[in-house]
């Protein structure tokens, strides 16, 4: 097993999910070899990093998170906070007065409306209740709440009702989140519903913005949503690897590479 390609300015504990992920289950003592420090200071990390979903803690070593259930919301929400909060607002710089978007389900995608306070003049259509209310106060925003059966767990909207709701408009820009992104390029969710509302974002969309941190890179959820070429701009918090990298420039997608501001904690 060979260090994994991470970014500089990763953590050993990010460093560390970044390696399970990939490999799907290592020993601890494996882990500390590769890291080079004590196995008990391993054990720390993976109790911190199953407590944050991100990986899964077994005696001995450690698994990838389930690839068929994504973590749950209320630990997304403060899961790598700080990097969201950096993307959100790196996106929402791009992002012009009087510019209608869609923006779907996710946390990083409510971090990017938070993000929109002080833009005017914006036509917003969303099928994310959090991202609504984020907005709907704001005078210089309008918000358009799809139809459709609310999903309680995380206020995303979804069914027929919201696809056609969806198919109804056409935006500038379409905000989208996702649960994984592969090696190659894939990207991958957990619920067909949520991806088919991505998709009728993505196809309605005449720019499509991906938002991600570094935490979707090699999770490995079930269902394919797509790829990475066929959007317009990415935004993330550390440089992809390589092969990533090479995929983006292939297709002309424009990367972004926001940086955390280290004074604000998750």
């Amino acid at each position: 097993m060979s260090m994994p390609e991470t970014a500089p300015g990763l953590s050993r504990q990010q460093a560390i999910a970044a390696t399970v992920r990939k490999h799907g289950y290592v020993a601890n003592e494996d882990l500390a070899q590769l890291f080079d420090v004590a196995v008990q200071t391993i054990r720390r990390d993976i109790r911190a990093l199953d407590g944050a979903g991100e990986v899964v803690r077994h005696h001995g070593g450690a698994s990838a998170p389930s690839s068929v259930e994504n973590i749950a919301y209320a630990q997304r929400q403060i899961l790598n906070r700080r990097e969201k909060d950096a993307i959100g607002h790196c996106a929402a710089d791009a992002i012009p007065d009087g510019a209608s978007l869609f923006i779907n389900i996710g946390t990083t995608t409510e971090a990017f409306a938070r993000s929109l306070a002080g833009h005017r003049g914006l036509q917003v259509i969303t099928n994310n209740l959090h991202v609504a209310s984020l907005l709907a106060g704001g005078p210089d925003c309008r918000v358009v709440v799809t139809g459709g059966t609310v999903r309680v767990r995380d206020g995303g909207i979804l069914g027929p009702d919201s696809l056609t709701m969806l198919g109804r408009y056409r935006a500038d820009y379409g905000v989208i989140g996702i649960s994984g992104i592969d090696e190659d390029g894939t990207l991958l969710d957990f619920d067909s519903d949520e991806i088919r509302a991505s998709e009728q974002i993505r196809n309605n969309s005449r720019q499509i913005f991906l938002l991600a941190d570094h935490t979707k890179f090699g999770r490995r959820p079930l269902v394919r949503a797509g790829h990475i070429s066929e959007v317009s701009a990415f935004f993330t918090d550390c440089q992809p690897s390589p092969a990533i990298c090479d995929v983006l420039a292939a297709a002309g997608v424009a990367l972004h590479v926001a940086i955390p501001d280290v004074r604000k904690r998750t």
